[in-house]
């Protein structure tokens, strides 16, 4: 009798331990799953203008963007096109206030919280020729293809002998033309600058070298 308990009790034992293992063994991938950090995303800056014009509603029913700018960031170069971090300057004419709206798709200890955030508001003067608002309907050229056409006065040449040139992009009004225009800029800054060709935005064609 007592043999007979004892050889229950043994393959208690081995099925308990045979249980364990397999599940233990499902859980292991989950886990690693969720310690795999998450990749940074890149937008285009219509798409990720989009974004950002949706929070800007939320803060003003008349928010009206007046600039786009993407920021160089060197953990994630702008790439054909697109960046990992956007900012929108928007204007609330009923308010006289405006807002800077940022989209950041980067990751890292450095980097800004994954998806939109904002500034404080601040005094918007109608007057000022530097924060005139656009017509979101001229917006009809991405940054991606407004970067094809830099790179085909000029552009190519310094991504050729540098594929980590920074480019930084700019979207705004000129009044003296009345039109909406694409800056693009093959510097880490628009004051560091080793070439700035403009684009239109509505129409997609090459405007002019800038100096």
């Amino acid at each position: 009798m007592r043999k007979f308990v004892a050889a229950c009790i043994a393959l208690l034992l081995l099925a308990g331990c045979s249980s364990s293992n397999p599940t233990s063994n499902r859980n292991e991938p989950q886990s690693a799953a969720k310690l795999a950090p998450k990749p940074a995303e890149y937008e285009t800056g219509r798409v990720a203008f989009q974004k950002m014009y949706l929070s800007a509603r939320g803060w003003a029913a008349d928010a009206t963007p007046f600039r786009l700018q993407s920021q160089f960031a060197p953990q994630a170069a702008s790439t054909d096109g697109k960046a990992g971090l956007w900012r929108a300057s928007f204007a609330s004419p009923a308010k006289r206030m405006m807002k800077m709206f940022v989209w950041s798709g980067l990751v890292g200890p450095d980097a800004p919280e994954k998806g939109i955030s904002f500034s404080a508001e601040d005094t918007w003067n109608p007057t000022n020729t530097s924060t005139q608002p656009f017509n979101i309907g001229f917006l009809k050229t991405d940054s991606d293809a407004a970067y094809q056409v830099a790179q085909q006065h000029g552009g190519d040449k310094l991504t050729q002998k540098d594929p980590k040139q920074p480019i930084v992009f700019i979207l705004d009004w000129d009044a003296s033309k009345n039109e909406l225009v694409w800056h693009v800029i093959y510097g880490s800054s628009a004051d560091e600058a080793k070439l700035r060709v403009a684009v239109n935005a509505a129409t997609g064609e090459f405007l002019r070298i800038e100096k």
